[in-house]
């Protein structure tokens, strides 16, 4: 039981040589975290709300939270569609949320030059799985002391992370989580190979299942994407089972009238039983299993 509790969840060998920084908010601790909230900041009501659910649940659990939203989504399918409510009023509406609710806050970054401003109010920065190989945004995260939050590309083998592990490091970043959402699968596809996660830890960063993007279709509904949110219980079951660090998805009290990414969000009366199950797996995971310790080689 110590061994696989030391093997699947805690420091291994290779996790300590590659080791960067302390500063995930309590990723890759002894439990697991969530990082949770709508795809895009709608409303400084919608944001509390969802907030405070969500972190109210999760602490009931057992479970570390993190308060996530977009204050822009620079990479909707139509140029036409919402984008959100942008930097200036996004990042007052999570400083709000932080400071009523007191639950740390990420949100995604596009440009080098939003990196610093908004490291000045998110606790984590999250680069999007389309940038993870820009360099200048990773080199400018990194530089802001805040912890990164890392999507692998859609286009990306697992292995390939690992340049995106070494610009991170030589560039002093305090922290960092890798986080898989789905691999394309022909067009409009995704599918989720369940060994990166395993591939990815070896990089010496904890690990992150995103369960919402991972059932999109990005693209699928002309101009927007779509999703079928019935697969993010069983996918997120399948990778609590493999081991991970912190599950990422987005929750919406209203999916179907959500502003971005409706088809795959959790419904926020969904949640509790959705975490219910979790936490039964994760346990499981931290104290019986320990599959990513397994040496067969």
């Amino acid at each position: 039981m110590e061994d696989a509790e030391k093997s699947g969840f805690k420091s291994d060998e290779s996790r300590e040589n590659n080791k960067i920084g302390d500063a995930t908010l309590g990723i890759g601790g002894d439990r697991l975290v969530i990082a949770a909230g709508p795809c895009m900041l709608e409303s400084l009501e919608l944001g509390l709300h969802v907030a405070r659910e969500l972190g109210r649940m999760c602490a009931e659990r057992g479970f570390g939270y993190i308060f996530k939203a977009s204050f822009d989504k620079a990479n909707r399918t139509s140029i036409h569609s919402e984008r959100g409510p942008g930097i200036e009023q996004g990042l007052e509406w999570l400083a709000e949320i932080k400071r009523e609710t007191g639950c740390p806050v990420l949100t995604d970054i596009h440009e080098p030059s939003q990196a610093e401003r908004v490291a000045l109010v998110a606790d984590m920065l999250q680069i999007p799985a389309f940038l993870c190989r820009q360099t200048d945004l990773l080199v400018a995260a990194a530089g802001t002391g805040r912890p990164l939050n890392v999507k692998k590309a859609q286009f990306l083998a697992p292995e390939d992370m690992a340049s995106v592990v070494e610009k991170c490091r030589e560039s002093g970043a305090s922290g960092l989580v890798l986080c898989e959402r789905g691999t394309s699968f022909g067009y409009r596809g995704l599918v989720v190979d369940f060994r990166s996660l395993v591939i990815m830890r070896e990089f010496g960063a904890p690990v992150m299942f995103d369960a919402t993007h991972s059932v999109q279709k990005p693209g699928g509904l002309g101009n927007s994407s779509g999703g079928d949110r019935r697969f993010v219980l069983p996918l997120v079951r399948a990778a609590l089972a493999i081991g991970v660090d912190a599950v990422f998805m987005e929750v919406h009290p209203d999916p179907d009238r959500a502003l971005s990414d409706g088809p795959n969000m959790v419904p926020l009366a969904s949640v509790g039983a959705l975490l219910d199950q979790m936490a039964e797996c994760d346990a499981l995971s931290r104290k019986a299993i320990g599959f990513a310790g397994l040496n067969w080689t």
